[in-house]
């Protein structure tokens, strides 16, 4: 009995032959390069029809681009990172470009040791939320493939591109709003480990503390609901109990709800409680988490316009600043007693 054959791979010669055009002409239509929208059209419908399906590895080795983008997060146990990945990688499709994640897990050594390992896997650019953004090892590897960074930018590093999150405003708004509601007393839990201190927004958060008289104590709170829980179990058990807790994420504030609810305390009642990213389970718990809202759909339309444009060879460098809102829901209250 005979078993039929696999069907071959057309090729760009048999739909050059369909179209009557030359195969330069279908390579440069494919790729939706120098002919008018009606021949990209017909080339397209005419590939469909025979099969053709471009050979990725043929077609990163004729070009010097392999289509992939790498996406370094700092911790995708943040689920604001979660969704600005998701967000990344579909905008980048759309694109026509596909998305290498990669999660740092909030280890700066970690973060390195992958940073060149996209660079290895010669992506055509890099996006980056950095765990470290004063790593020396930005400057040389920016040099090498364009690298567009989200939230803080790169020290010394001539980027591609960045979306800089404005950290000055979000932490003075936050600050402005707690001391408005008559807390003097907080907890600021940071993702933001010993090894880092210089992350803008913990530099930001100490100098506005001073400057409006609040007295405040920094806790390190990894990514991760366990982990972001137990740290904010001390926090809770102190004799000095703060009266609100700052969170640095919205994933670090759930941890803040789970632990005050172990310990019997209310929110806002016992502990009023704000974070800093607004993602979108954060209208839905009881009470909704007051937060700053950073627009993570403008953040991922400007990283994906950055580093597409520089992956094709468009060297003109932006800064794109990214301005924060206030979202005022009922987890801030005044303080307790």
């Amino acid at each position: 009995m005979s078993r039929s054959q696999p069907r071959k791979r057309a090729t760009i010669r048999e739909v050059a032959q369909a179209t009557g055009l030359s195969p330069a002409a279908v390579s440069y239509a494919l790729r939706g390069m120098q002919v008018s929208e009606e021949t990209i059209e017909r080339v397209r419908q005419a590939a469909a029809e025979l099969g053709y399906e471009a050979d990725p590895i043929a077609r990163a080795l004729a070009s010097g681009r392999t289509g992939m983008i790498g996406l370094l997060c700092g911790s995708l146990e943040d689920l604001w990172q979660q969704s600005l990945a998701v967000g990344i990688g579909r905008g980048l499709r759309e694109k026509d470009r596909y998305a290498l994640i990669l999660d740092a897990a909030g280890d700066p050594a970690r973060e390195r040791s992958l940073a060149h390992q996209l660079r290895d896997q010669r992506v055509d650019g890099m996006i980056v939320q950095p765990v470290d953004p004063a790593a020396p090892m930005w400057a040389a590897l920016a040099d090498t493939l364009p690298v567009v960074a989200i939230g803080d930018a790169l020290t010394g590093a001539r980027t591609a591109g960045e979306v800089v999150f404005d950290n000055r405003r979000g932490v003075t708004l936050a600050l402005e709003y707690l001391k408005g509601k008559g807390h003097r007393r907080l907890a600021v839990l940071t993702p933001t480990r010993p090894s880092t201190p210089d992350r803008p927004a913990d530099v930001h958060v100490t100098a506005e503390a001073e400057r409006l008289g609040l007295d405040i104590d920094v806790v390190t709170a990894p990514h991760g609901l366990g982990p972001t829980t137990e740290a904010a179990r001390a926090v809770l058990a102190s004799g000095s109990r703060p009266t609100a807790a700052f969170c640095f994420s919205d994933s670090i504030a759930y941890g803040v709800y789970a632990a005050a609810g172990e310990a019997g305390l209310t929110v806002p009642g016992d502990i009023s409680v704000m974070g800093y990213d607004d993602h979108p389970m954060s209208g839905l718990l009881t009470p909704g988490l007051t937060t700053v809202d950073w627009d993570i759909d403008g953040i991922v339309r400007a990283a994906v316009r950055l580093v597409v444009a520089a992956a094709d060879g468009q060297t003109r460098r932006r800064r794109v600043i990214q301005a924060p809102e206030l979202r005022e829901r009922g987890s801030v209250g005044p303080p307790a007693g």
